[in-house]
């Protein structure tokens, strides 16, 4: 999944916690210290930009579990992006699907921040081996900064949003956007369809979540307390998506105790409630490179629906619980392929910012 919805860590009783529990609470580090480097990545880029200040930019796409499953390589031509397995995530995606798409996302990122610096931009795919994005080096063109500019304001708003509509020119904005060759794009705004679609989103979170192997996959990525989201600066910190930032040694105890399907469930319904409406995409062929293009056209329907001051949130799980995909298919008017990407969208308020490691911890 390319960024996962945020966790229910609620209604959990805190009477008990004595002096040596205070020490603990105290010692989690400070939320706006995280807020800092998170504001500090998201610098403008240089008006001369030079390779890490591209990668930089490059790795403030989405991606999955906030892995960051992807490695720069930087050369005369212009900047390979490479898998990086190591940050795989078999349990949630064991053929590496949303890995492939996160290159992809980054690939849009790369490309549109060398076009916004005169650089070329140009993107493509070679299947050899492990298989690798280049994103090129080239004259300067004419370009529309708009998704640029979204860039840096970019985040997956894991929280409610306000149910208003959005109109027919924001939406067509968004098609448009998201129109990548070999993806087909659905969007749905039908109140029946949000039903439908809440049933199938729950019932494969249920099968999910019965799943052990899933479980303790999520957990590792999960930073309950301000330092540890910045001493790792990847994975899943509990402030982006609304939950109580918690000490290190408490975190874990009371994910055990409240995580559940029904509280998960309870909480996806309402969050597609509130949303304006849901995108479907779909690669024209189940293969890493199409993957890739799924992530361009869902990394440009972000930054447009950024730009747009809308939110946006994934809700992959029928896409990652392979019984599930025939009907998500159907469901979208899409039958017969497999469905990519799930992305909800509407207007909310802004949340704390993810992170993301160093660029010099994520070159090849």
């Amino acid at each position: 999944m390319v960024g996962r919805r945020g966790l229910l860590i609620g209604g959990a009783a805190f009477a008990g916690l004595g002096g040596a529990g205070w020490v603990g609470w105290r010692s989690m580090g400070s939320a706006d210290a995280a807020a800092a480097m998170a504001a500090d990545l998201r610098q403008s880029l240089p008006a001369v930009a030079q390779a890490e200040d591209l990668i930089r930019y490059a790795t403030l796409a989405a991606n999955s579990h906030n892995t960051q499953g992807w490695r720069f390589r930087p050369h005369d031509q212009g900047i390979d992006i490479l898998p990086d397995f190591s940050r795989r995530t078999p349990a949630v995606d064991p053929d590496d699907h949303h890995l492939f798409i996160s290159l992809g996302c980054a690939a849009e990122n790369l490309s549109l921040a060398m076009a916004a610096r005169a650089q070329g931009g140009h993107i493509s795919f070679e299947p050899i081996g492990e298989g690798k994005v280049t994103v090129s080096f080239g004259a300067a063109t004419a370009t529309d900064t708009t998704l640029f500019d979204a860039i840096a304001h970019r985040q997956s708003t894991r929280s409610d949003y306000d149910a208003s509509a959005v109109g027919t020119a924001d939406l067509q904005a968004l098609q448009l956007a998201a129109a990548v060759p070999d993806v087909d794009f659905v969007l749905i705004t039908e109140r029946a369809q949000f039903t439908r679609l809440s049933d199938l989103v729950t019932a494969a979170n249920t099968a999910q979540i019965a799943d052990p192997a899933f479980t303790v996959e999520l957990k590792h990525w999960l930073r309950f307390s301000p330092n540890a989201a910045m001493a790792a600066r990847d994975g899943l910190y509990s402030a982006t998506s609304a939950n109580p930032v918690l000490p290190e040694w408490l975190g874990p105890l009371l994910f055990d105790m409240v995580f559940s399907a029904k509280s998960e469930n309870a909480k996806i319904a309402r969050q597609i409630a509130s949303s304006a409406g849901i995108a479907v995409f779909s690669g024209a062929k189940a293969d890493p490179a199409h993957w890739v293009q799924v992530g361009r056209a869902c990394q440009r329907f972000a930054l447009q629906a950024t730009a747009l001051g809308l939110k946006h949130a994934f809700l992959n799980q029928p896409v990652e619980v392979p019984a599930f995909r025939a009907d998500l298919a159907a469901l979208a008017g899409l039958p017969g392929r497999r469905p990519d990407i799930v992305m909800r969208f509407g207007r909310g308020t802004a949340m704390p910012y993810s992170l993301r490691r160093p660029v010099e911890d994520v070159m090849a």
